[in-house]
């Protein structure tokens, strides 16, 4: 294997294909970066039989061949390349690096022992890559972290014609982003359970090109997976990843379908105050929120412990009320709204609140944040 390439193309598909990269994998030969030079260029893998990915790049490539090697390692060695081409060929069982006057010799992880990497399902559809990295950055927020709760830790994909719903829930809040997209098949309906952090770290890392395909199989060999492609400095990007098994909750039904309390606010005010009163607030504690007479008053501590207090003004319509919730979690959802201003709805105190941004015009953001209350102290 003999090839040559620009240090920057290089680096960046070295860093794609190696952030998916287990951190304790199962096997040594897990660890690696797969190299195969073409005739029709480059394409570097990994995959740890459950996430895969592939980056596609030109180069000019002088002999074929194939070569294992350690991906974080060679992620760490690209990033520090000075700005020239990078000469690459394998020397028995190492692979040698060339660029200007820097040069490293790596130890090769026997390819025959690799995993074969998934194809893709069928295409499924596109979607704009920045509306799509921004539609799941706000699902994701509600995700569970917690991998004794698996099914949590996923956000649901529900395809409904041109509709794409994304749905997470970590059983303390819930987030329901809806987006516009191009399918294949207009009556297309289908559903998957994808990972979150997958999810996250794919749909930002692809905003390089227009569109991002999802790739989603309803049956046969790809069943269980999800693929998603799209375009990267110099090449194609492409990661596919096993869906999560389990019944995901039905968390439709918990928005509510009507409000008796409503609250407008100015996002950044109401931001601002609640991260200034939680200072006092103690680990797991509530921030109180009371609405009334035009103003939504915000609390924290009590007894002998620190105290803060602060009123913001709100445009307030049905009855007074007073509530409480977790500070981070209310500014979790707070900050993934992009609209100035939001409204926050409840039925009563002791209900969820469903918060979402107030469009400048007529347009649907797309975007609601359910958050359950938490108990104050008395």
């Amino acid at each position: 294997m003999k090839f040559r390439v620009e240090r920057d193309v290089l680096a960046d598909a070295v860093a794609w294909a190696a952030r998916s990269l287990p951190v304790r994998p199962s096997a040594p030969v897990l660890a690696g970066l797969l190299i195969d030079a073409s005739d029709d260029g480059l394409v570097l893998s990994t995959f740890d039989y459950e996430t895969s990915a592939r980056a596609t790049l030109g180069a000019e490539v002088h002999d074929e061949g194939r070569a294992l090697v350690s991906g974080r390692l060679l992620s760490d060695i690209c990033r520090s390349l000075p700005a020239k081409p990078v000469d690459v060929v394998t020397e028995g069982a190492r692979v040698s690096l060339t660029c200007g006057s820097a040069r490293f010799s790596l130890q090769t992880m026997p390819v025959e022992d690799y995993p074969t990497i998934p194809d893709m399902p069928t295409a499924t559809g596109t979607v704009p890559s920045d509306v799509f990295a921004h539609a799941v950055a706000q699902a994701v927020t509600a995700a569970g972290r917690d991998d004794m709760l698996p099914v949590l830790t996923g956000v649901r994909i529900e395809i409904d014609g041109s509709t794409i719903s994304l749905l997470a829930t970590d059983r303390f809040r819930l987030s329901q982003r809806e987006l516009a997209w191009n399918p294949h098949t207009p009556d297309e309906s289908l559903a998957a359970l994808v990972p979150a952090r997958v999810l996250g770290d794919t749909a930002k890392a692809l905003t390089s090109g227009s569109d991002v395909t999802i790739a989603l199989s309803a049956g046969g060999s790809g069943e269980g997976i999800i693929g998603f492609q799209g375009a990267g400095p110099g090449g194609i990007r492409r990661t596919t990843t096993r869906l999560l098994d389990g019944e995901f909750p039905k968390v439709r039904s918990l928005f509510p379908t009507e409000q008796l309390t409503t609250a407008t606010v100015e996002k950044a005010a109401l931001v601002e105050s609640v991260k200034r009163v939680a200072l006092v607030a103690e680990r797991n504690t509530a921030v109180q929120l009371k609405f009334g007479d035009g103003v939504l008053t915000l609390d924290a501590g009590s007894g002998d412990e620190a105290q803060a207090s602060e009123s913001i003004p709100a445009t307030i319509e049905g009855d007074d009320l007073t509530t409480g919730f977790n500070p981070q979690f209310l500014l979790d959802g707070l900050q993934v709204i992009d609209e100035a201003v939001v409204e926050l709805a409840f039925t009563q105190a002791s209900k969820p609140v469903v918060i979402s941004g107030v469009p400048d015009g007529d347009v649907d953001p797309g975007f609601r944040y359910l958050l359950m209350p938490r108990r104050l102290l008395s």
